[in-house]
């Protein structure tokens, strides 16, 4: 009786160890299948889901990085625009793709500031809805005026629109976009009234009115206005951006007549929340890499954007300071009668 007891014990033992051992190749095995999947991200065409129209500010700089992407990849980066819904249409349908690494997001800064606090069950939490994956640039918004206002600085449109309160337009992207709450800001520091004219078809359609001389004043990074600024469409009064830029020494900053006043728009990149954390961090490196490149480089710089390589964490800090920065203006946006 011992010995067969003796014999199951030992049969026993040998199949619990023939066992963990089956058991951590199999791990092992998954595990460097999953790694070499990494290493060959992306073996297929990558979408990017923007909120935001064509022409716009966005929409400009997301095809020079998709351009640098697909260089990087071998693979294409493909440009999606999703307008609308104040960017409820493409967060619904980024956050509702498979967390594979071939279903980006790249929205405005208003999809992570303003949303949240203005569509509560919207699919646009971070980190619970998105996995940040890199950051690619900011850019100051600049206030413009159509050459028929007759203003020619930022105190002279100050000025008009207190002799003139409520009567002034300026088009928008939306409520809660950044030209929007730029536009709250301002008003805010100034004790002007101005009227917001928002438009769902982005800043084409904004600069369409500009010159039916029915829209007198534009606020928009300058990659969404660099053509009309050039035609003389609008003339750029300010820049709202910490110092002068290089490309405009002569252009003041509007912090030069509402002292600390500062408005930039930023773009992440984000994939939908489960994608692993190998695509997330080859990703991120493959945006650096991007943006590196010294013709990608010219290219934005032209356009009046910043770089700042970002981890995917220093993202998700990025953005909650820029929801604690713009939380009283949308605050006062929601008591406004």
């Amino acid at each position: 009786m011992k010995a067969h007891w003796y014999w199951f014990k030992l049969v026993s033992l040998w199949l619990l160890a023939a066992s963990a051992t089956g058991g951590a190749q199999a791990q092992a095995q998954a595990q460097a299948q999953a790694q070499a999947q990494t290493q060959d991200y992306p073996t297929r065409p990558v979408k990017i889901i923007t909120d935001s129209g064509a022409g716009s500010a966005i929409d400009v700089t997301l095809r020079v990085i998709a351009d640098r992407l697909t260089q990087v990849w071998g693979q294409q980066a493909l440009a999606v625009n999703q307008p609308g819904g104040g960017g409820a249409i493409a967060a619904r349908m980024a956050s509702a793709a498979a967390p594979d690494g071939y279903t980006l997001f790249i929205p405005a800064l208003s999809a992570f500031v303003a949303l949240p606090r203005t569509a509560a069950n919207l699919p646009i939490e971070v980190p619970r809805d998105f996995t940040p994956m890199g950051y690619f640039g900011g850019s100051p918004m600049f206030i413009t005026a159509a050459p028929s206002l007759g203003v020619a600085t930022l105190a002279e449109l100050i000025e008009l629109a207190r002799r003139r309160p409520g009567e002034l337009a300026y088009g928008t992207n939306g409520p809660g976009r950044l030209t929007h709450l730029t536009g709250e800001l301002f008003q805010s520091r100034t004790g002007i009234k101005l009227l917001m004219v928002p438009y769902s078809g982005g800043t084409a359609q904004v600069l369409n009115d500009v010159m039916g001389g029915r829209i007198p004043i534009v606020i928009e990074a300058y990659s969404g206005i660099a053509g009309a600024i050039q035609a003389g469409t609008v003339r750029p009064l300010a820049v709202a951006s910490p110092r002068r830029l290089p490309d405009f020494p002569d252009l003041p900053t509007v912090a030069e007549t509402i002292p600390g006043f500062a408005a930039s728009g930023w773009q992440v990149l984000m994939a939908p929340v489960g994608t692993s954390a190998g695509i997330v961090r080859k990703a991120n490196g493959d945006l650096i890499r991007a943006l590196s490149d010294p013709e990608a480089r010219k290219r934005l710089a032209k356009l009046g954007r910043d770089e700042l390589p970002m981890s995917p964490a220093d993202v998700t800090a990025f953005i909650q300071g820029e929801q604690r920065k713009w939380a009283p203006i949308l605050q006062q946006i929601g008591s406004a009668p």
